[in-house]
């Protein structure tokens, strides 16, 4: 049987490999030739008699012999030499740039369908992350032009990263070769939107340096610190008013914003001890932390007051939509249609029962009421398009909040749904932020709390992990996670 290395080789080579050996053949006899030619020229006859002068130096060649006898071997072993390596060299050349497949190595397999659809959704949730944390860090500090431009430049590149996303959920395109590239497309424009980020990590440090960072941490801190009573006492109020449902999607704010500003009271204490001590760089990871929580605490606190601002002006445009949905009504009415306008009547009938008898929801009587008129093919003006506009903005401000605080147990579904409601009109925003909430809500359910101890003694770090402040890859939660995309955003760990 042939060997595969025989089979792996050119046909060729073995005309290469026969002159190699005739070179070294060829350069071998002649070295013997020249060694032995001294010896087959000499004869037995008697010397020619010489002059007396001469005797001294025919004795001498006898005895050593004549330089030339030995110049010309040397040259001919020279020569062999040369042939030889002249060989050599050829061989290893050919050695280097051979492409025959006995010598190749294995191509990297080719990832699956299911491979790059997973790098697709790590990569979202990975920008995203990125993209939000470094939103809340420019909270902190004015991060400048440069800094600013490359957020803005990241958050286009996530949003059409997001968009082929969502195409393809819904099966554009069909085919599976330009399914497969809609996937790469995802993973590319995540990367850019972090290398856009990355970018603006420098600055931002140069701008975040310039400043008292610590300062101006501090101070927020106390801000946010005495409006937690404010908030509470506002959402009791509202919640006694319109109904425990009304206040049902903030209930907990306040708790974890004060879980939040717990963490960065021990964070800011710390930092301040760091900086006179004169380790600022263990200083800047501790304000940095601080920072983060913060900027949460933030968030969730303006997430309850927005709330209460707009049950109030829901319930004050109720009455007036709840007038124009009826005039509305009427006029389709008048056009014969009665038949589509059953269900809108009854749901009108009951919010406006609902407003007599009460405490009743504002925001969800006045979605009803827009989407019963919406069934009709109305409302796309006047006060029904005012209220549309207030629910669907209520509702995508409700599940970012809830997305970004909770964005360590957030998965890409939920996130890609936010995204969509961003860009729809009122009716679709409302639907799909209102779906990416729950969604979100049920990642929250299943992620668990893996620092349960340590909130349990009042640390606060549970919460700054499931914010994405910290990393969660250690029992204290963690490096910091701070302004930029994946390659810096971990530069303070």
């Amino acid at each position: 049987m042939t060997s595969s290395l025989i089979r792996g080789r050119p046909r060729h080579a073995t005309g290469h490999i026969g002159v190699r050996v005739g070179h070294a053949v060829l350069g071998g006899v002649t070295g013997v030739v020249w060694l032995v030619l001294p010896v087959m020229t000499s004869t037995a006859q008697e010397p020619v008699p010489v002059a007396r002068g001469e005797t001294v130096a025919a004795t001498r060649a006898a005895d050593g012999g004549s330089a030339t006898d030995y110049v010309l071997p040397l040259v001919a072993v020279a020569a062999a030499g040369a042939l030889g390596g002249y060989g050599y060299i050829r061989r290893t050349r050919r050695a280097r740039s051979r492409t025959t497949p006995a010598i190749l190595s294995p191509a990297p397999p080719t990832p699956s369908p299911l491979d790059v659809e997973r790098q697709a959704r790590a990569s979202l949730v990975l920008a995203d992350d990125c993209v939000r944390t470094s939103r809340e860090a420019l909270g902190s500090v004015d991060g400048g032009e440069p800094v600013v431009r490359a957020l803005r430049a990241a958050e286009t590149e996530l949003a059409a990263a997001f968009a082929i996303w969502r195409r393809y959920e819904e099966g554009v395109p069909e085919d599976g070769a330009a399914r497969r590239q809609a996937l790469v497309g995802v993973v590319g424009r995540c990367a850019e939107a972090g290398r856009q980020l990355d970018t603006g990590a420098a600055e931002f440090d140069a701008e975040w340096h310039a400043g008292d960072a610590l300062g101006v941490a501090e101070g927020r801190f106390r801000q946010l610190a005495a409006r937690t009573g404010g908030v509470a006492g506002a959402l009791a109020g509202a919640g006694e008013r319109y109904g425990v449902t009304a206040v049902g999607s903030v209930v907990g704010y306040v708790e974890q914003a004060k879980d939040r500003l717990v963490f960065a009271t021990g964070r800011l204490n710390q930092a301040r001890q760091e900086a006179d001590s004169g380790d600022d760089d263990r200083s800047r990871r501790e304000v940095r932390a601080a920072e983060g929580a913060v900027a949460q605490a933030r968030v969730l606190l303006g997430g309850a007051e927005r709330l209460v601002r707009e049950l109030t002006t829901a319930a004050g445009l109720l009455p007036a939509a709840l007038t124009g949905a009826e005039a509305e009504l009427a006029g389709l009415r008048a056009r014969a249609l009665p038949a589509r306008l059953g269900h809108a009547d009854a749901v009108l009938a009951g919010v406006r029962e609902e407003l007599t008898r009460g405490p009743y929801d504002p925001l969800d009587a006045l979605r009803r009421v827009v989407r019963a008129v919406e069934g009709t093919g109305g409302g796309r003006s006047g006060v029904i398009a005012a209220g549309a506009e207030l629910v669907a903005r209520s509702a995508v401000g409700s599940a970012d909040d809830f997305v970004g605080t909770h964005r360590a147990a957030v998965g890409v579904e939920a996130r890609a749904l936010l995204a969509g409601a961003r860009g729809a009109g009122p009716a679709d925003a409302d639907r799909l932020a209102r779906k990416a909430r729950e969604l979100a809500e049920r990642d929250v359910r299943a992620h668990g709390n893996p620092f349960a101890g340590e909130a349990g003694q009042g640390s606060g770090v549970a919460g700054v992990v499931l914010g994405g402040v910290l990393s969660g890859e250690e029992a204290d939660g963690g490096p910091v996670v701070a302004f930029g995309g994946p390659d810096t955003r971990g530069r303070l760990g």
